[in-house]
């Protein structure tokens, strides 16, 4: 016991217990701090690499800084939610002109489409990108969304969402697949010919309560058999009176056969 007082009150003990001190105080901050924000998080950052991106592949029809050619619209204002939706469904860059840009395969990273947003962004205010919560289709109510959906958006998209033709060489898409993000900044933006639901127009819950209908309608079974587009009465009676002549004409033709 001599000894080990003896040790503890040697002149350097004081000094190792500091050492130790500082090592676990280092050690514990470095698991438990907030990490330090990186070069991607730097919103000047972000808007430069999108710049280079926009300028190697969207500054042909839509100008160096965006500000619009006889064959692209201008850029200026539409905000990062109408960049998300364009860039992230493929409709952009335009593969051929047509009437209307068609969905297709993404060209681009998550990364890269949230740096191209926030370069348009900083071009003039806009739309931003929604969140997790305004796109939650669980917070949305599809009795009402179906309503609402009825009423704005049926007459082009089918009661259904399975898309129409319109004027033109132009159609509204279907809309199954479609991701709840992109459903929300399309009424948002209103690409192509479909109109813009601003906030003022629908209401942030409106749009929870339209996305959660057509999550709904995705997973409608077909009791009946096939479902034929869910076209509606229509096209069911069409195929019916097809089929039901079609049949009726080899009933006639056999029994025409059968007594002669």
């Amino acid at each position: 016991m001599t000894a080990l007082a003896a040790r503890r009150r040697h002149p350097l003990a004081s000094v190792v217990l500091v050492v130790m001190g500082l090592l676990v105080t280092g050690a514990l901050y470095a698991v438990f701090a907030p990490g330090r924000a990186s070069a991607a998080d730097d919103p000047q950052d972000q808007i430069a690499k999108g710049k280079a991106l926009f300028l190697a592949n969207c500054s042909t029809c839509h100008g160096v800084n965006g500000e619009g050619r006889n064959t692209a619209p201008s850029l200026v204002g539409v905000g990062a939610a109408s960049v998300d939706f364009q860039v992230g469904t493929g409709r952009m860059p335009l593969r051929q002109d047509a009437p209307q840009a068609p969905q297709g395969d993404n060209r681009f990273t998550p990364e890269q489409i949230a740096q191209l947003a926030a370069y348009v962004a900083s071009l003039g205010p806009g739309p931003s990108i929604p969140s997790e919560s305004d796109v939650a289709a669980a917070q949305g109510d599809p009795s009402r969304g179906a309503t609402i959906f009825r009423t704005n958006c049926a007459m082009c998209h089918n009661f259904a969402g399975k898309g129409g033709a319109l004027t033109r060489g132009k159609y509204a898409p279907n809309l199954d697949g479609t991701s709840p993000t992109h459903i929300y900044e399309a009424m948002l933006t209103g690409p192509q010919s479909m109109p813009v639901f601003d906030d003022q127009t629908m209401t942030p819950q409106d749009k929870r309560d339209v996305i959660a209908y057509l999550k709904t309608t995705e997973q409608q079974p077909t009791p009946g058999g096939f479902s034929l587009g869910f076209l509606g009465p229509v096209n069911e009676g069409l195929v019916a009176w097809v089929v039901g002549i079609a049949a009726l004409i080899g009933c006639a033709v056999w029994l025409g056969a059968k007594s002669s």
